[in-house]
């Protein structure tokens, strides 16, 4: 009796799991009555994926008829709730309610101590979407050494998707229906099976993970062979984000890429659009002695390239740098070979009112037979005598060559 007092009078936590027998099942085969909760509606994002937690009894919910889907959740309820999911052994010890959870998920290597301190006080905080992302990862086989490839990976095998527009919200609290979604996408990849993604959220985790996006918009640019190839798990390994300064050799110019975004024309949703310029206010051009240029708006079929970056010049009368360094994807294309006014046919500057004027430039979708030997992102020095030097930041063969 004592017991069962002591028991009421805990407040539930945000997951509440069923009994240390059901803990050790691989299969949760665990089957309840279906609950109607009042505050998930039938038309909730969540519901399904809610119904199927409470049946398997990893997660109940409160007292009322509620289950309170946007309540945060913390990183040892979530622990907690992966752990039980996926079957984790688990085994009771005389600490805090979510000891034997934790020790569980680091002998799954779940959580290491390196993603924060193994303390009361770091476990009852909320989780962050990130650390879900991770957790999630893990969880689902996939693995890393980069911390920042978390969500990257996780938002690929549609473990996590974005909170609209490409947004990750990488910081934000979870929720108790993100959470049951997330295990229960994590449970289907386990299963062998597979996930719908959001390619918007892959893009923004992409560009948070090594600064540009353009393996998840520009697929079909990039093969996976590149120098010393062997050395990488995929082709976005190969991006060396030690070449994104480049210094020259008389020490007078360093550039730095911050980012690299890659924005598909053909595609009026593309959450990037909202950083560039309006498109007819852009007009791209090879240069040509009296070319007004041609508007970007009436070519779509293509990908707009936009760029940060920051520039020390010490020579500018060497160095005319517009005040943005020189990127380039090259490779991608072949010259126009009867000159046809406004065709595009490989990578061209894209500007407002004057040549250089904008960090932008304009690459046509092309097929195969028109890419070249090798193609390569590069940031260069903008002068091609002799102080002239480049990083290639990535350089790969395309698919045509496999």
């Amino acid at each position: 009796m004592n017991n069962l007092l002591k028991l009421s009078k805990r407040v539930i936590p945000v997951f509440v799991l069923l009994a240390a027998s059901l803990v050790s099942s691989s299969t949760l085969a665990v089957k309840a009555d279906a609950v109607q909760f009042s505050d998930v509606p039938s038309n909730h994002w969540a519901k399904s994926g809610i119904d199927t937690a409470v049946t398997k009894g990893y997660v109940v919910g409160y007292p009322g008829g509620l289950f309170m889907p946007n309540a945060n959740v913390s990183r040892a309820e979530f622990i907690k709730m992966i752990v039980t999911a996926t079957g984790q052994p688990v085994e009771e010890t005389t600490g805090k309610w979510y000891e034997s959870y934790v020790l569980a998920a680091e002998q799954a290597k779940l959580y290491v101590t390196s993603d924060f301190a193994n303390s009361e006080l770091e476990w009852n905080r909320k989780i962050t979407r990130q650390e879900m992302a991770r957790i999630a990862a893990r969880a689902a086989g996939l693995e890393t050494t980069e911390n920042d490839k978390w969500m990257y990976l996780a938002a690929k095998a549609g473990l996590i998707s974005g909170l609209g527009a490409g947004k990750l919200g990488e910081k934000e609290n979870t929720t108790r229906a993100q959470s049951v979604a997330t295990v229960e996408r994590v449970l289907t990849v386990k299963g062998g099976g597979m996930l719908p993604t959001d390619k918007y959220a892959i893009g923004s985790a992409e560009l948070a993970w090594h600064k540009t996006n353009i393996f998840t918009v520009m697929p079909e640019y990039f093969g996976y062979y590149g120098q010393m190839w062997t050395l990488y798990d995929s082709v976005e390994d190969q991006w060396d984000e030690d070449k994104l300064t480049l210094t020259s050799k008389d020490n007078k110019y360093v550039a730095t890429l911050h980012e690299l975004i890659a924005i598909d024309l053909e595609d009026p949703n593309d959450p990037n659009l909202k950083q560039i310029a309006p498109l007819n206010t852009l007009r791209w051009g090879y240069g040509e002695y009296g070319n007004a240029g041609h508007p970007v708006a009436n070519y779509k079929k293509a990908f707009l390239l936009y760029w940060k970056s920051t520039v020390k010049n010490d020579a500018p009368d060497r160095y005319f740098s517009g005040g943005y360094a020189k990127v380039e994807i090259l490779g991608v294309g072949k010259p126009n070979p009867k000159q046809i006014e406004g065709v595009l046919t490989m990578s061209a500057p894209v500007y407002h009112k004057e040549s250089f004027d904008a960090p932008y430039s304009i690459i046509p979708k092309v097929a195969k037979e028109q890419l070249g030997d090798s193609i390569e992102v590069r940031i260069s020095t903008p002068n091609s005598g002799y102080f002239f030097s480049y990083n290639d930041i990535l350089d790969v063969l395309p698919f045509s060559e496999h």
